[in-house]
């Protein structure tokens, strides 16, 4: 049996930045519903949305005063039923965020449990009357003083995001219950939020001293100088997966749980818990962070590649993802360059896996160049005092605002963004004139074209959204070669030249067709020659 998800394309949105309906600068929901045809013009098959639950905001909306209600900003409930019915009626999925592992300060639950020592909901959220060691996940002491009650509560994130107790049934069934309202208002699956942060140890021991600061792709939990075996990836995490996998299923078994965790592929595996025949009976996907950190090389992205293919294989997926709201724009370490970005489309949507798209990379949009003081992210508040130019030198990324610009429909003074005379919440990023949607769809050789056909293609060639992968050994250091197969269908060989030479292909061109390239492939009396910084498809004739 397969699943939708097993073959799906996703389109992240952050609601605050896509589409702005009511003209006071802010994206929301109904303006989302006006570009749905966008996204389905594209290819698109399924949609992310970050959180437009009802929020104080601070962070957001990933600080969240109500599960089951839209904030005010963002539109009404009546306006997410409209939301989800809009992107059945388009033949799409949808995703939303669940955030489990905090609420806002500002939720009811919260101002009870800080109203006294004895409030029944007390015990809701994590309180100690000494606190200990842990450190949070950005970097500061995780326990803060509440003056009312002398004691002190955990936050495994902002200060003002404090931590649910997942140990106490009635949070777990507030919480599940909340999964349960969306899904019966026909959400197709969640992504969860820090999902390998919700359950820490009761006990409160402290985490032991390790000789390490700053966190890498595979170890975010010995950062800090903390090793984090009491506040990140607990076993009771684990377990978490498998039981909201089959609540789930309640709403059947076409639903999706995409997990944002971190640590190495041993701990990654866990959370997609064991392999049957189809699938596994945990989370359905967890993200894999390595692309936000790409070299450009071949030998990256063949390394991955093997990996990935070793240590995931089906039913297991890998997914790919070159950014999302809390990174930096994947551009920008190309300098912008819109062919090799087309290369990093070319990859993300032929290797075996998941796509995961993060708006505006179909554009090419560039990141920000926000310095503390001018951001609104509150991660970025500590360090106003740094000047831009020392945060560069150092290629400290420290705020969010960079990724979350406002999309750029068209060329106008708001990109059709917004209404003319509003001043989006953020500034744009420049460039309008062609990293636009309007500029793009003109354009054949735009990345927004490259999307839409590699898209295309990828529904049309079974091979690219099921088949399995074999990486070649091209004989060549800036040549990277896969090729794509699937019993009773021609092969399909993906070919993308890094270097800044041409390089000659034809061992690997020998039958068959080119079906697509980002740019002209070189023939002439010696060969073919894949141009340099440019990728194509190739299909084999049958055997």
């Amino acid at each position: 049996m397969q699943y939708w998800w097993q073959t799906t394309t996703i389109y992240q949105i952050y609601p605050r930045s896509f589409a702005d309906s009511n003209g006071d600068g802010i994206g929301d929901i109904l303006g989302m519903i006006s570009k749905l045809d966008e996204i389905q013009e594209l290819g698109f098959e399924t949609i992310w949305v970050s959180p437009f639950y009802k929020s104080p905001g601070r962070d957001h909306g990933y600080d969240v005063s109500d599960y089951l209600d839209v904030d005010p900003m963002m539109g009404t409930l009546e306006d997410a039923k409209l939301l989800i019915n809009e992107v059945h009626k388009r033949k799409m999925k949808i995703l939303f965020d669940m955030v489990l592992n905090h609420t806002s300060e500002e939720h009811p639950w919260f101002k009870e449990s800080r109203s006294s020592v004895d409030n029944p909901k007390r015990d809701w959220y994590l309180w100690a009357k000494e606190k200990n060691n842990w450190i949070s996940m950005v970097g500061k002491p995780g326990w803060n003083f509440d003056p009312l009650t002398k004691e002190y509560y955990y936050t495994n994130f902002l200060f003002f995001q404090p931590d649910l107790n997942f140990n106490h049934p009635e949070v777990k069934k507030s919480m599940f219950d909340a999964m349960r309202f969306w899904l019966g208002l026909g959400v197709d699956g969640f992504r969860l939020d820090i999902f390998n942060s919700i359950f820490k140890d009761e006990s409160k021991r402290d985490n032991p001293f390790v000789f390490r600061y700053f966190p890498t792709p595979d170890n975010n939990d010995e950062v800090f100088f903390q090793k984090k075996i009491y506040t990140l990836n607990h076993p009771k995490n684990f377990e978490l997966a498998k039981e909201v996998k089959k609540l789930t299923e309640e709403f059947g078994q076409d639903r999706c749980l995409l997990g944002e965790v971190s640590g190495n592929d041993s701990v990654l595996k866990k959370f997609l818990g064991e392999p049957s025949k189809d699938a596994t009976d945990g989370l359905n996907l967890v993200f894999q962070f390595e692309l936000i950190h790409y070299v450009w090389s071949a030998s990256f992205f063949k390394d991955l590649l093997v990996k990935n293919e070793t240590v995931y294989p089906k039913p297991y997926l890998p997914t790919y993802v070159f950014g999302n709201h809390d990174q930096p724009r994947s551009i920008e370490r190309i300098n912008g360059d819109l062919e090799k970005a087309k290369i990093l489309a070319l990859f993300q949507l032929t290797a075996r896996g998941v796509p995961v798209v993060y708006y505006g990379e179909e554009i090419g949009l560039r990141g920000g160049d926000f310095s503390p003081r001018e951001s609104t992210d509150p991660l970025a508040k500590d360090l106003d005092w740094a000047p831009k130019w020392l945060l560069k030198l150092l290629d400290v990324f420290v705020t969010r605002d960079d990724a979350r610009t406002p999309m750029q429909w068209d060329s106008t003074s708001t990109s059709g963004f917004t209404s003319p005379q509003t001043k989006p919440w953020l500034p744009f990023t420049g460039e309008k004139e062609f990293r636009n949607v309007e500029y793009q769809k003109k354009n054949p050789n735009s990345i927004w074209n490259t999307y839409k056909t590699l898209i295309s293609l990828r529904k049309r060639e079974p091979v690219l959204h099921t088949g399995g992968l074999k990486v070649l050994e091209t004989g060549n250091y800036g040549l990277l070669g896969y090729i794509r197969f699937i019993p009773n269908a021609p092969e399909l060989g993906i070919f993308i030249n890094f270097s800044n030479q041409p390089i000659d292909v034809s061992k690997f061109t020998q039958n068959g067709k080119q079906v697509y390239s980002t740019n002209q492939l070189i023939v002439n009396e010696s060969g073919n020659y894949l141009s340099q910084n440019s990728g194509m498809i190739w299909k084999y004739e049958e055997k």
